[in-house]
């Protein structure tokens, strides 16, 4: 018997302004372009993309496009989008990696 399963879409979990931030945090810190833009692209979902279309002045479609895995928004594309959801870049000491080899 087959097992009858439905996609995980973490849009469905973000319910507050803290989630969306602890979320966006994460993703930042993989230094993963690609990842970090399809979490603009969650965050932007569960807000609602329509929405953020309407705060940022850019459609919903070049939104859905540019923040997915395979998107590569402008960085004013991003600090739009930043903007409509209510957050802002902060820049932190990054922690020491240390060399396990040395």
């Amino acid at each position: 018997m087959a097992l009858d399963t439905n996609p995980f879409d973490p849009a469905e979990y973000l319910e507050d302004k803290e989630a969306l931030a602890a979320y966006l945090t994460e993703a930042f810190q993989t230094g993963d372009a690609a990842f970090i833009s399809d979490s603009l692209g969650v965050v932007a979902r569960a807000i609602g993309m329509s929405a953020i279309g309407r705060k940022t002045g850019l459609s919903r479609e070049s939104l859905y496009r540019s923040l997915s895995p395979e998107g590569n928004p402008e960085f004013s594309t991003v600090l739009k989008v930043l903007e409509a959801l209510g957050m802002e870049i902060k820049a932190v000491p990054a922690k020491e990696k240390h060399n396990e080899a040395a």
